[in-house]
This record gives C-alpha cells, structure tokens and sequence, in this order.
C-alpha cells in the first residue's frame, strides 16, 4: 500500500484545475471554473470545479468527486493507479506500507516484469526500425500490408530477430534476472539450462495495461508459415491474465467513452487497421472466447458492443460465444459478419474507411435474434430440434435479470415468439421458470442469514413515491448534511478564545445523534482526525480513502449558485460576498438542528403520554415540560419559526 506521508504529499501537490483541464476545456466563471461535462453528451456547459474546495460536480448528470475520482473516472483507473499517476506528474516519490514477505515478492516480480517487458519492447522496436533484416524482413512485410510507419509506432510494433538468442543476450548483458526470463515468455528454457529467444523471426504486438504499462505480447509469425502457431501469446503471470486483457484497450479508452460503442474485433492486426481508417474505439479478444472480465472491462466505457467477426462458419460460432455473459453484464450487443471471406483487417484495406463504416452501420444484427436465426435454420423442420431451440431461447432471454432491463426482455419475448410462431404468453412463462430455476440454485448456496440479509437491504431500498415520514426523513437528513458543511468549512476557526467552532459543534451536539448511518459515520470519521491533530477540512477528507465518504463530502460541499463578485463593487457598504458569517452560519445551523431534533422528541414523547399508566404519565409529562423550555429557548434565539 500507498504510505499516508505519500497521499499527504500527493494531496497537497494536486492542482485540480490543472489536472482536469488537461481532459476538459474549462472557462473561469466567478470563482469557479465551467465547462461541457466529459461524462455525458451536453451543449449548455454545466460541469463545475471548484479550485478553492479541489471538487467538480455536473449538474447535469450528477457525476462528481475530487481530482482522484476524476482520474478514475475519466481514465478508467482504480484508486492506486490514479494515486500513481498523479505521483509521476508531480514528481512525487511513490514510498510503500510494509507488506508480508509474501506481497512484498508479488510487488517486486511484477515491477521487475514490467522492466523486462519495457526493455523487450525497446529491443524489439530497434530491431524492426534500424537493422537490415528488420527492415528487409518485418518492415517490408508491414508496409505490404498495409501498415504506415505512424501507426507501427503507435503501437509500438516490434521484430524479434531470427538469430537464436540475441534478445536473451541482451537482457543478460542488462544484469536481468535469469530466473524471470522465462515466466515473460521472452526466453525459453532447452536442454536444460540454455536460454533461448522464444519468438524467433515475428512480428511483436506489446499489449498493455490501462495505464500505458506492457504486460505482455503477441508475436505473429510473418506472412504463411509451418514453423509453429501463427500467434504465440505471453504466459500467465503477476501482470499478465488473459481472461481480464483486451489488446488496443489503452488506445482505444477515450474514443470508446466518445462514440459510446466498443466494437470488438479478433486480431491485433484488424484493430491497427481499423485505427489507421480513423475508427479508433476497436480492441481485440486475441482470438479466446469472451470473458466476464473482459465484458466489465468493456462497461466501464460504454453498454454498447458491437462484434466484428469473419463471416465462415469458425467466426459465427466465435462470435456466439459469451453471449449469456454479455446480457447478465446489461450490454447491448450487435454482431456484424464481414463478408467474402474477408476479416476486418482485409476488408477495411479493400473498401476504405467510409465504405466500411456504411457497412457496418447498416450489417449490425441484434445478438439474440441473430442467434435465434441461426438455431432455426440448423433445426429446420425437425420439431425435436425447435423445442430445444425454444428452451434454449428461454434460457438466454432469462438471463436479462435486472430490473432497468425489464422492458427490453420483454420486446425480446414479442420478437422471439414472432419468429418461432408461438404464443407470447408461453414464451414469457417458460423465460420465467428459468429464472425462478436459477434463483432457488443460488438461494441453495447461501446461508439463511445470507438471505435475510440480502431481503433486509431490499425491504430497505427507497420507494418510488415518499409518504409523510419519508418527507419528514429527507427534511431531517438536509440538517444533518448542513451540520456536516458548517463542521467542515469551519471546524477548524475560532469560536471564542478557548475553543473553536468544532469544539462548540461537539460540545452543542453532544447528546444528539445523527439518524443517518453515513451522515454519523462521517461526523465520526472527522471527529476522530481532529481529536488526532490531522486538521480535517473539506480539502484533505476529499481524499479520505473510504469511498462513501470522499463522495458525501463532495456533494456537501458543491452547490450551483455562487454570489457574484459585483454586488461587494455595487453595494460597497454592505460587504456581501466577502462578509464574514461563518459564526452566524454555524449558531444557525446548531439551532436549527437541535430545533428540529427536539421537536421529534416532544411528538415521541406525546405519543408514549397517551398510553402511559399514571406513575409514567407524570414522568414523561417532566419531560415535555423540560422539552418545551428546551424548545422555547432555541426558537427565541433563532426568532419566530415554524417547522413542519
């Protein structure tokens, strides 16, 4: 892990106008800065940072955080990585927690893997662009297929020299780690103990991480040959896992967020193509069936994938596989069969760019109908074969499960019916005994408190419509949010001469609690950092490491109005941007909240008098009197208020 001394560093260091500037175009507007939010499609900007409070908010679509979600957001990177990112810009030394001996071993294999693989990925790219045989051999072979030098170094397309050990040579001359060699799948191991180049005499496609990182590579023999697979891929290791890699996801990142589609292809070759026609948002499966991983990979950019496959028999059946998976992940999936025995690669070269983008506008096919087709035709008139082809149907449409997906199962049902000519109605019944089917699977796997829990939590999830007491809740939680911005944007100044405004916070609020868990958890949390000298403000609990309260204490913070400067320039005498309130603000916002807090109480208490028994009754009746004065009091200091 990340030292705290490292974030502190990191924290301070960040320039959030300068980070998100770099993505958006943003225009200064009061103290503020505006822009059209990078997170959906809009024309009237509406997305807000705030330099002063290091966050940004859309008031459009509701996005918000501060500089690290932003990374993580934007870049599709995780929290570590973002931190990362942000360490390198400013030149800030990464220092780590200590770690098991056996985390401490993963980190350095893999640290040591990636400099193996960047060293690799040097060796190779030379040796393709400044050797004879690189350049008589790949670079010819490339330029025949079309490949242009800008694009080769784009993707930072190497050769592997045929000679038997030259890039073993080099990593030994480099001082690497002999033992490491072969878990890169650079080097193998013959004879014994001779060391070897693995990917003799190939074309090498880096294939990197998310952050830019090369994890591994694809090597592809060139032209046709007997000598071996025509691809050999990186071996599984600490930074290389197929199942969770798409090649050209890195290029392809911001234009996939852009056009909202990803279109998935087989080959590495067909993604530089396509990128070389300006159609950027492509990656490649490497030629392996569809992974779950590999499908969230995809979501965290778009829900719309479109599939790119040869049109033989091998590319439907390619294409087909993965399917279930797509629809639990609520991916909108089209399919589209390049034709004439053609690959994407070929037939993108033979049309050109516009043609194939016509193509493929007008080829894509929904998924599951496409499907359906496909079974029909094999089943033919055999009425064994329709029935199977009918469950089979059933069983697919009954993996559309999750509740915003309710109206397109239901199109897929009419659609479904229609083209096996039978009733609608019995479609629906068998789609739903498969789904009553899996989930008493499921439910067998979990233990009955499991089960409690999860209906809890859903008994719990908030109604559509809000009754009077879910008013009263969401009046009562704008209190709690308001204690908390007042605790956060002044906690730390001066209340009097011995205490400062959180200490009178605590001390006023001390026999109060907040009714909801997160609002609690964060008073908590910043109650915990003052009590330890760490000075919590909005500014340094933006970068809290717990999630829930990084985002609560954005949407605290930001609001969409500001006053203008010019009314202090028109009203000079008044002072009223710049006038402090902070003490006004939090007397305000105490009283209020215990008003209100208070005024529950006297109604719980009013409730429990009228079926008290008269040894009660005269208890409980000390405490309305002693309520009513606590009531009288504030509503004097705050004057005369009415709350509902």
């Amino acid at each position: 892990m990340i030292t705290q001394n490292t974030i502190q560093q990191i924290t301070n260091r960040i320039d959030i106008i300068d980070v998100v500037g770099e993505f958006v175009k943003l225009k200064k507007r009061g103290t503020n800065y505006l822009g059209v939010c990078p997170f959906h499609n809009e024309k009237t900007p509406s997305f807000t940072v705030s330099p002063v409070k290091e966050i940004y908010k859309c008031f459009g679509c509701g996005k918000s955080g501060n500089t690290i979600t932003f990374l993580m957001e934007h870049e599709k990177f995780n929290y570590v990585e973002a931190l990362r990112w942000l360490a390198a810009r400013y030149n800030i030394e990464v220092e780590e927690t200590e770690t098991s001996p056996e985390q401490k071993a993963i980190i350095q294999t893999a640290d040591s893997l990636y400099i193996i693989n960047n060293f690799a990925k040097n060796f190779f790219t030379n040796a393709l662009m400044n050797t004879d045989d690189g350049r008589a051999i790949a670079l010819s072979y490339l330029k025949e297929r079309g490949f242009r030098d800008d694009f080769i170094e784009k993707f930072q397309i190497g050769y592997n020299p045929d000679a038997r050990d030259q890039l073993t040579k080099a990593l030994i001359a480099n001082q690497f780690n002999k033992e490491l060699l072969p878990k890169t799948g650079l080097v193998s191991v013959r004879n014994g103990d001779e060391l070897v180049d693995n990917y003799r005499g190939r074309i090498i496609f880096p294939i990197h991480n998310n952050t830019g990182k090369i994890i591994g590579f694809g090597a592809r023999v060139i032209g046709k040959s007997d000598r071996g697979p025509k691809y050999i891929n990186t071996p599984e290791n600490e930074i290389y896992v197929k199942s969770k890699i798409l090649y050209g996801a890195y290029q392809a990142r911001t234009a996939i967020d852009k056009a909202d589609e990803c279109l998935l292809v087989e080959g590495y070759t067909d993604v530089v193509s396509l990128h070389q026609a300006g159609i950027e948002n492509v990656v490649a499966s490497g030629g392996t069936s569809l992974t779950t991983d590999q499908l969230r990979l995809i979501k965290k950019y778009t829900n719309n994938l479109t599939i790119i496959y040869d049109g033989d028999n091998a590319g439907v059946k390619a294409a087909l596989r993965g399917l279930d998976m797509a629809l639990e992940e609520s991916l909108n999936v089209r399919l589209v069969l390049i034709p004439d025995n053609e690959d994407p690669d070929s037939y993108v070269n033979k049309v050109g760019a516009k043609a194939f983008n016509e193509f493929v506008a007008a080829s894509k096919k929904d998924f599951i109908i496409f499907q359906l087709e496909v079974m029909l035709q094999e089943a033919g008139n055999d009425v064994n074969k329709k029935s199977t082809v009918v469950n089979q149907v059933a069983e697919t449409l009954s993996r559309i499960n999750k509740a915003e997906d309710f109206t397109k199962q239901q199109d897929y049902i009419r659609q479904c019916a229609a083209l096996l000519k039978i009733d609608e109605t019995g479609l629906t019944n068998l789609v739903n005994k498969y789904k009553r089917d899996k989930i008493i699977k499921e439910e067998k796997k979990i233990s009955q408190d499991e089960a409690n829990q999860l209906m809890q939590e859903q008994a719990q999830q908030p109604e559509d419509v809000l009754d009077d007491t879910q008013l009263l809740f969401h009046q009562d939680e704008a209190h709690e949010r308001n204690i908390l911005r007042v605790l956060m944007e002044y906690g730390l100044r001066p209340w009097d001469e011995t205490r400062s405004m959180a200490d009178y916070i605590f001390e006023e609020l001390e026999q109060f609690h907040f009714d909801n868990p997160s609002n609690e958890k964060l008073f908590e949390e910043y109650k915990a950092w003052y009590v330890r000298g760490l000075e919590p403000t909005t500014k340094t609990m933006l970068y809290h490491d717990d999630e829930t309260i990084r985002n609560l204490v954005v949407n605290i913070s930001v609001n969409p109005f500001e006053l203008s400067q010019k009314w202090d320039e028109v009203m000079e005498s008044m002072n009223i941007v710049n006038r402090d309130t902070s003490h006004q603000d939090v007397l305000l916002s105490v009283n209020y909240y215990k008003l209100r807090k208070v005024k529950k109480m006297i109604e719980e208490n009013q409730r429990d008098i009228e079926n008290a028994s008269y040894e009660e009754f005269k208890l409980l009746h000390e405490v309305h009197r002693h309520l009513k004065e606590v009531e009288r009091e504030l509503t004097k200091q705050l004057g005369t208020v009415i709350l509902k």
